[in-house]
């Protein structure tokens, strides 16, 4: 890892899940994180729930777009998060990866996107001390 580790979330639509990961790692870490997500088969827009859901917490996430997975933003991270993508993400050798099992909050409303919401910000409180040790 560099000096600023990088980390990528990825899930299917890069619409929900992955979105709202990336936007608590970039305000949690401050910064000293470099933040991607992706998708395997984006969607059109990030879900409308999770932007709510996020505004209500003070984070702003309505102007992000889905983007699509790629073996160079895979290459490009030290730490590689999935959330429901199954195989469609390219291994390498020497990439730290992981695997959070995440009710996927597509089609919800906020009332059902909220504790989605609430164990995302945990479990990237959870990756920022693993990687900002003197942070945690």
């Amino acid at each position: 890892m560099s000096d600023r580790p990088s980390v990528l979330f990825v899930c299917v639509h890069n619409a929900g899940r992955s979105q709202m990961a990336a936007a608590w790692l970039n305000t949690l870490a401050g910064g000293e994180i470099e933040v991607r997500s992706a998708g395997s088969a984006p969607a059109d827009q990030v879900n409308p729930s999770a932007v709510q859901a996020m505004a209500e917490v003070g984070i702003d996430i309505a102007a992000e777009q889905p983007k699509v997975l790629t073996t160079e933003a895979v290459k490009e991270s030290d730490v590689v998060i999935t959330m429901g993508c199954g195989d469609a993400c390219p291994i390498f050798p020497g990439k730290r990866y992981e695997d959070w099992e995440l009710e996927d909050p597509a089609g919800k409303s906020v009332e059902g996107v909220r504790p989605v919401r609430d164990e995302i910000k945990t479990r990237v409180e959870e990756l920022i001390a693993s990687l900002l040790p003197a942070k945690a």
